[in-house]
Protein backbone atom coordinates (compact mmCIF):
# COMPACT_ATOMS: atom_id res chain seq x y z
CA UNK A 1 0.00 0.00 0.00
CA UNK A 2 1.38 3.39 -0.93
CA UNK A 3 2.45 5.56 1.96
CA UNK A 4 0.07 8.54 2.39
CA UNK A 5 1.13 12.14 2.29
CA UNK A 6 1.59 14.01 5.56
CA UNK A 7 -2.10 14.35 6.36
CA UNK A 8 -1.55 16.22 9.62
CA UNK A 9 -1.13 19.43 7.63
CA UNK A 10 -4.67 19.00 6.32
CA UNK A 11 -6.32 18.24 9.65
CA UNK A 12 -9.33 20.47 10.41
CA UNK A 13 -8.45 23.49 12.51
CA UNK A 14 -11.62 23.34 14.61
CA UNK A 15 -12.73 20.45 16.78
CA UNK A 16 -15.94 20.97 18.73
CA UNK A 17 -16.14 18.70 21.73
CA UNK A 18 -16.34 14.94 21.70
CA UNK A 19 -18.04 12.80 19.08
CA UNK A 20 -17.90 9.87 21.51
CA UNK A 21 -16.35 9.11 24.86
CA UNK A 22 -16.09 6.37 27.44
CA UNK A 23 -15.52 6.51 31.18
CA UNK A 24 -14.15 3.50 33.09
CA UNK A 25 -15.48 1.26 30.31
CA UNK A 26 -15.18 -2.41 31.19
CA UNK A 27 -16.24 -5.41 29.13
CA UNK A 28 -15.89 -8.93 30.52
CA UNK A 29 -16.99 -12.30 29.23
CA UNK A 30 -17.72 -15.37 31.35
CA UNK A 31 -17.76 -15.86 35.09
CA UNK A 32 -15.37 -17.03 37.78
CA UNK A 33 -12.29 -18.86 36.54
CA UNK A 34 -13.41 -18.51 32.93
CA UNK A 35 -13.90 -14.75 33.16
CA UNK A 36 -12.00 -12.82 30.46
CA UNK A 37 -11.64 -9.03 30.66
CA UNK A 38 -11.63 -7.61 27.12
CA UNK A 39 -11.68 -3.97 28.26
CA UNK A 40 -10.28 -2.92 31.61
CA UNK A 41 -11.67 0.43 32.85
CA UNK A 42 -10.91 2.33 29.64
CA UNK A 43 -11.45 6.10 29.62
CA UNK A 44 -11.14 7.75 26.22
CA UNK A 45 -12.43 10.71 24.21
CA UNK A 46 -12.94 10.64 20.43
CA UNK A 47 -12.67 14.22 19.13
CA UNK A 48 -15.22 15.51 16.66
CA UNK A 49 -14.09 16.16 13.09
CA UNK A 50 -10.97 13.98 13.32
CA UNK A 51 -9.77 10.61 12.03
CA UNK A 52 -8.82 8.30 14.92
CA UNK A 53 -7.11 4.92 14.47
CA UNK A 54 -7.43 2.25 17.17
CA UNK A 55 -4.54 -0.20 17.07
CA UNK A 56 -3.24 -3.18 18.96
CA UNK A 57 -2.39 -6.86 18.61
CA UNK A 58 -5.03 -9.55 18.23
CA UNK A 59 -6.95 -9.89 21.50
CA UNK A 60 -5.98 -6.42 22.72
CA UNK A 61 -9.60 -5.23 22.89
CA UNK A 62 -9.58 -2.82 19.95
CA UNK A 63 -12.66 -4.23 18.20
CA UNK A 64 -14.46 -4.60 21.54
CA UNK A 65 -13.78 -0.93 22.28
CA UNK A 66 -15.21 0.09 18.90
CA UNK A 67 -18.28 -2.12 19.36
CA UNK A 68 -18.98 -0.65 22.80
CA UNK A 69 -18.48 2.94 21.61
CA UNK A 70 -20.85 2.26 18.72
CA UNK A 71 -23.51 0.63 20.86
CA UNK A 72 -23.10 -2.74 19.14
CA UNK A 73 -22.02 -4.41 22.38
CA UNK A 74 -23.16 -3.70 25.93
CA UNK A 75 -20.62 -2.63 28.54
CA UNK A 76 -20.18 -4.68 31.71
CA UNK A 77 -19.43 -1.49 33.64
CA UNK A 78 -18.70 2.16 32.97
CA UNK A 79 -20.43 4.68 30.71
CA UNK A 80 -20.37 5.54 27.00
CA UNK A 81 -21.62 8.71 25.31
CA UNK A 82 -22.23 9.44 21.64
CA UNK A 83 -22.31 13.22 21.48
CA UNK A 84 -24.26 14.28 24.55
CA UNK A 85 -26.28 11.06 24.80
CA UNK A 86 -25.27 8.41 27.31
CA UNK A 87 -25.92 5.27 25.29
CA UNK A 88 -25.27 2.95 28.24
CA UNK A 89 -28.51 4.31 29.74
CA UNK A 90 -30.68 3.72 26.66
CA UNK A 91 -33.25 0.99 26.13
CA UNK A 92 -32.92 -1.27 23.11
CA UNK A 93 -35.34 0.66 20.88
CA UNK A 94 -33.73 3.99 21.78
CA UNK A 95 -30.28 2.56 21.07
CA UNK A 96 -31.41 1.15 17.72
CA UNK A 97 -32.79 4.57 16.75
CA UNK A 98 -29.59 6.32 17.81
CA UNK A 99 -27.41 3.91 15.80
CA UNK A 100 -29.64 4.45 12.77
CA UNK A 101 -29.66 8.25 13.02
CA UNK A 102 -26.26 9.13 14.49
CA UNK A 103 -23.78 6.38 13.57
CA UNK A 104 -22.38 5.00 10.33
CA UNK A 105 -20.64 1.62 10.00
CA UNK A 106 -18.04 0.26 7.58
CA UNK A 107 -17.00 -3.36 7.98
CA UNK A 108 -14.34 -5.58 6.45
CA UNK A 109 -17.04 -7.42 4.49
CA UNK A 110 -18.74 -4.97 2.16
CA UNK A 111 -22.28 -6.13 3.10
CA UNK A 112 -23.85 -4.92 -0.16
CA UNK A 113 -27.07 -6.39 -1.53
CA UNK A 114 -26.23 -8.02 -4.87
CA UNK A 115 -29.56 -7.23 -6.52
CA UNK A 116 -29.34 -3.48 -5.88
CA UNK A 117 -27.33 -0.90 -7.80
CA UNK A 118 -24.55 1.07 -6.14
CA UNK A 119 -26.87 4.04 -5.62
CA UNK A 120 -29.64 1.84 -4.19
CA UNK A 121 -27.14 0.27 -1.77
CA UNK A 122 -25.95 3.72 -0.70
CA UNK A 123 -29.47 4.98 0.09
CA UNK A 124 -30.83 1.68 1.45
CA UNK A 125 -30.62 2.53 5.20
CA UNK A 126 -32.50 5.80 4.62
CA UNK A 127 -35.05 4.04 2.40
CA UNK A 128 -35.70 1.50 5.18
CA UNK A 129 -36.08 4.34 7.69
CA UNK A 130 -38.51 6.14 5.37
CA UNK A 131 -36.29 9.20 5.03
CA UNK A 132 -35.30 11.02 1.89
CA UNK A 133 -31.57 11.72 1.49
CA UNK A 134 -30.29 15.27 1.38
CA UNK A 135 -29.65 15.48 -2.38
CA UNK A 136 -26.83 18.03 -2.14
CA UNK A 137 -25.05 16.07 0.60
CA UNK A 138 -25.50 12.79 -1.26
CA UNK A 139 -24.01 14.31 -4.41
CA UNK A 140 -21.06 15.61 -2.40
CA UNK A 141 -20.44 12.19 -0.82
CA UNK A 142 -20.67 10.41 -4.18
CA UNK A 143 -18.31 12.93 -5.74
CA UNK A 144 -15.84 12.59 -2.86
CA UNK A 145 -15.88 8.79 -3.07
CA UNK A 146 -15.44 8.92 -6.85
CA UNK A 147 -18.42 6.75 -7.81
CA UNK A 148 -20.32 9.10 -10.11
CA UNK A 149 -19.81 6.82 -13.12
CA UNK A 150 -20.70 3.61 -11.29
CA UNK A 151 -24.03 4.36 -9.62
CA UNK A 152 -26.06 2.06 -11.88
CA UNK A 153 -23.67 -0.87 -11.51
CA UNK A 154 -24.48 -3.81 -9.25
CA UNK A 155 -21.84 -5.14 -6.80
CA UNK A 156 -20.80 -7.98 -9.14
CA UNK A 157 -19.87 -5.35 -11.73
CA UNK A 158 -17.60 -3.49 -9.31
CA UNK A 159 -14.09 -4.20 -8.04
CA UNK A 160 -13.50 -4.87 -4.34
CA UNK A 161 -12.24 -1.34 -3.84
CA UNK A 162 -15.29 0.12 -5.57
CA UNK A 163 -17.61 -2.05 -3.46
CA UNK A 164 -15.95 -0.81 -0.29
CA UNK A 165 -16.28 2.77 -1.52
CA UNK A 166 -20.01 2.12 -1.97
CA UNK A 167 -20.06 0.86 1.63
CA UNK A 168 -18.22 4.02 2.76
CA UNK A 169 -20.68 6.24 0.89
CA UNK A 170 -23.58 4.32 2.46
CA UNK A 171 -22.13 4.98 5.92
CA UNK A 172 -21.83 8.71 5.19
CA UNK A 173 -25.03 9.26 3.20
CA UNK A 174 -27.23 9.91 6.24
CA UNK A 175 -24.69 12.44 7.57
CA UNK A 176 -24.03 10.58 10.84
CA UNK A 177 -22.28 12.17 13.80
CA UNK A 178 -19.58 9.48 13.71
CA UNK A 179 -18.51 6.63 11.42
CA UNK A 180 -16.89 3.47 12.78
CA UNK A 181 -14.76 1.30 10.51
CA UNK A 182 -13.69 -2.22 11.57
CA UNK A 183 -10.65 -3.16 9.44
CA UNK A 184 -12.30 -1.48 6.41
CA UNK A 185 -9.37 -2.32 4.10
CA UNK A 186 -8.80 -5.84 5.42
CA UNK A 187 -10.25 -7.52 2.30
CA UNK A 188 -8.59 -5.20 -0.22
CA UNK A 189 -5.31 -5.21 -2.10
CA UNK A 190 -2.85 -2.41 -1.37
CA UNK A 191 -4.00 -0.16 -4.22
CA UNK A 192 -7.72 -0.49 -3.44
CA UNK A 193 -6.99 -0.07 0.27
CA UNK A 194 -5.14 3.17 -0.41
CA UNK A 195 -8.11 4.45 -2.44
CA UNK A 196 -10.55 3.72 0.38
CA UNK A 197 -8.27 5.25 3.02
CA UNK A 198 -7.81 8.33 0.84
CA UNK A 199 -11.57 8.68 0.64
CA UNK A 200 -11.95 8.36 4.41
CA UNK A 201 -9.26 11.01 4.83
CA UNK A 202 -11.06 13.35 2.42
CA UNK A 203 -14.37 12.76 4.19
CA UNK A 204 -12.77 14.23 7.32
CA UNK A 205 -10.95 17.09 5.57
CA UNK A 206 -13.62 18.07 3.05
CA UNK A 207 -16.89 16.93 4.66
CA UNK A 208 -16.03 17.44 8.35
CA UNK A 209 -16.76 13.80 9.18
CA UNK A 210 -15.59 11.99 12.32
CA UNK A 211 -13.99 8.61 11.59
CA UNK A 212 -12.91 5.93 14.06
CA UNK A 213 -11.08 3.01 12.45
CA UNK A 214 -9.87 -0.23 14.01
CA UNK A 215 -6.82 -1.51 12.15
CA UNK A 216 -3.69 -3.58 12.63
CA UNK A 217 -2.03 -1.95 9.58
CA UNK A 218 0.55 0.81 10.28
CA UNK A 219 0.08 2.23 6.78
CA UNK A 220 -3.66 2.57 7.33
CA UNK A 221 -3.03 4.29 10.67
CA UNK A 222 -0.81 6.77 8.83
CA UNK A 223 -3.94 8.31 7.29
CA UNK A 224 -5.31 9.21 10.72
CA UNK A 225 -4.90 12.35 12.80
CA UNK A 226 -4.42 10.36 15.98
CA UNK A 227 -3.71 6.75 16.94
CA UNK A 228 -4.64 4.93 20.14
CA UNK A 229 -2.75 1.77 21.11
CA UNK A 230 -4.40 -0.98 23.15
CA UNK A 231 -2.85 -3.95 24.93
CA UNK A 232 -4.55 -6.35 27.33
CA UNK A 233 -7.75 -4.30 27.32
CA UNK A 234 -6.13 -0.99 28.23
CA UNK A 235 -4.99 2.07 26.31
CA UNK A 236 -1.23 1.97 26.74
CA UNK A 237 -0.13 4.76 24.40
CA UNK A 238 -1.30 7.30 21.85
CA UNK A 239 0.29 9.16 18.97
CA UNK A 240 -0.57 12.44 17.27
CA UNK A 241 0.02 12.77 13.51
CA UNK A 242 0.99 9.10 13.09
CA UNK A 243 3.04 7.87 10.17
CA UNK A 244 3.42 4.26 9.04
CA UNK A 245 7.05 4.25 10.15
CA UNK A 246 6.39 5.67 13.63
CA UNK A 247 3.43 3.34 14.19
CA UNK A 248 5.39 0.28 13.09
CA UNK A 249 8.24 1.17 15.43
CA UNK A 250 5.82 1.69 18.34
CA UNK A 251 4.11 -1.64 17.67
CA UNK A 252 7.44 -3.47 17.54
CA UNK A 253 8.26 -2.02 20.97
CA UNK A 254 4.94 -3.22 22.38
CA UNK A 255 5.45 -6.67 20.88
CA UNK A 256 8.94 -6.94 22.39
CA UNK A 257 7.73 -5.77 25.80
CA UNK A 258 4.81 -8.21 25.70
CA UNK A 259 7.05 -11.17 24.88
CA UNK A 260 9.51 -10.35 27.67
CA UNK A 261 6.93 -9.54 30.34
Amino acid sequence: MATPHSWAAHAPARVDGAAARAEALTKAYGQGDTRVVALDAVTVTIPRGRFTAIMGPSGSGKSTLMHCLAGLDAASAGKVWVGDTEITALRDKQLTRLRRDKIGFIFQAFNLLPTLTALENITLPMDIAGRKPDAAWLDQVIDTVGLSGRLKHRPAELSGGQQQRVACARALASRPDIVFGDEPTGNLDSRSGAEVLGFLRRSVDDLGQTIVMVTHDPVAAGYADHALFLADGRIVDEMAAPTAEKVLERMKRFDTAHRTS
